[in-house]
């Protein structure tokens, strides 16, 4: 959520921000309930100092006949505060499902714009390869060399399903555990193995709730979610929690796999691995303080990258304009590697930070000293990479004429080869 006092202080700043966003939110229903609260709880306010009041002016009469008309009508007096009391609990429900509709705001640094034609496409980076013929997408590649079957995965799963078999599925397990060694061994992350299904709450707390409910898929008589992302369990580590700020900043990594319906893409890059309900994920996650979420940003991409820069995989960021930001970020990079056999660039990474979004809806929060003021930390997330994309560009770049793989030197010692065939 964002801060409620800029609705209050600057309502028009709001507006003009989600205007950016090329999306609706019900901004002024907000502004009107905030009001409406902040009415009801100034008359319940006053109702219960009058009511102290004449209770203590009943407490020092002695004559009967005097105390009998003001407890009759302090009765009343209770009885309307009991009706405020309600009325101030509906309208604090209806507040806080109306602010967990309303977007992040963009940080001033996002170019303006209202859909992805208008993102920031940086210079790439690594020379794209040459090849003496033409290159197979992946979807070709892996059945002949049987390491990945889509005809099975399809029996079993239904659309969008496929199957890993000998060294795809070893490589699979390679990717998933050089990540994971790169980011702990040399980028400071502590690695963490959290649940894959969580409470509603906490799905709340990330701001997959109530936004995605319709992508996720969930347990309906235990009401658990399972994630789409390790970012909806790790946000929650620290939910209401109080940190130290010597302990800041938190960084994290995690591996899970992630499910998603991909409603949103129904007819759209149907074939191979890029868009299916079920992948693997490594995520980076960082809890910051507000001044220096943005130098960690910088820092979380460059580890994204750092990744498709070992696997000498051609890569560029495409800074996301306004209209094409998602929900909870307030600035966001996408890293993406060139596949030559797709002929596109495929999004491996999508870095984010969500300032205090995620967590003002977690109540996760920090102290400077000892004794002082509790502020809300800053929440960054970034793929570490997306395994099954990551996995398409080796396989298209990484190919030689014969159809066989050659494996990068740096998953080698993972593989235990240094060629697929």
């Amino acid at each position: 959520m964002i801060d409620p006092r800029l609705f209050r202080e600057q309502p028009d700043f709001v507006k003009a921000q989600i205007a950016k966003l090329n999306t609706t939110a019900p901004v002024d229903e907000l502004i009107s309930a905030d009001a409406e609260r902040r009415t009801v709880l100034a008359e319940t306010e006053n109702l219960k100092a009058e009511r102290n009041r004449v209770s203590k002016l009943i407490g020092a009469m002695k004559d009967p006949a005097q105390r009998e008309p003001l407890i009759a009508e302090m009765k009343k007096v209770g009885e309307r505060i009991a009706e405020l009391d309600a009325l101030v609990r509906a309208v604090e429900e209806r507040l806080t499902a109306l602010q967990l509709e309303i977007p992040n705001l963009p940080h001033d640094s996002v170019p303006v714009g209202p859909d992805e034609s208008h993102n920031r496409i940086h210079t790439a980076v690594g020379e794209i390869r040459s090849f003496g013929f033409t290159p197979l997408p992946h979807w070709e590649l892996g059945p002949a060399l049987g390491i990945i079957d889509f005809e099975r995965g399809i029996k079993i799963h239904g659309a969008r399903g496929y199957v890993l078999k000998g060294l795809g599925a070893r490589l699979e397990r390679a990717l998933i555990n050089w990540f994971l060694d790169l980011h702990t061994g040399e980028h400071g992350y502590t690695e963490v193995l959290p649940p894959f299904l969580v409470r509603e709450e906490a799905a709340y707390g990330s701001a997959h709730l109530p936004k995605f409910r319709d992508t996720m898929y969930y347990d309906a008589e235990d009401i658990l979610f399972l994630v789409p992302t390790a970012e909806m369990p790790v946000t929650n580590l620290h939910r209401e929690e109080i940190l130290n700020i010597d302990d800041l900043p938190l960084k994290y990594v995690a591996w899970t796999p992630c499910f998603r319906r991909e409603k949103m893409s129904a007819g759209r890059d149907v074939r191979g691995l890029k868009r299916v309900h079920q992948f693997n994920k490594v995520e980076m996650y960082k809890f910051t303080t507000p001044e220096t979420s943005y130098a960690e940003l910088e820092t979380l991409v460059q580890c994204a990258t750092e990744v498709a820069r070992r696997l000498e995989i051609p890569y560029r960021l495409n800074e996301m304009c306004t209209g094409d930001l998602g929900f909870a970020a307030s600035k966001k990079f996408d890293v993406e590697m060139w596949a030559p056999g797709s002929n596109e660039w495929l999004e491996v990474s999508s870095c984010s930070n969500c300032e205090a979004f995620q967590a003002r809806r977690a109540n996760i929060r920090f102290r400077r000293k000892q004794g002082g003021p509790t502020e809300f930390v800053h929440t960054l997330n970034g793929s570490g990479l997306a395994v099954g994309r990551t996995m398409i560009a080796l396989l298209e770049n990484y190919q030689r004429k014969d159809g066989t793989i050659d494996v990068p030197e740096v998953l080698q010692r993972y593989m235990g080869t240094d060629i697929i065939k």
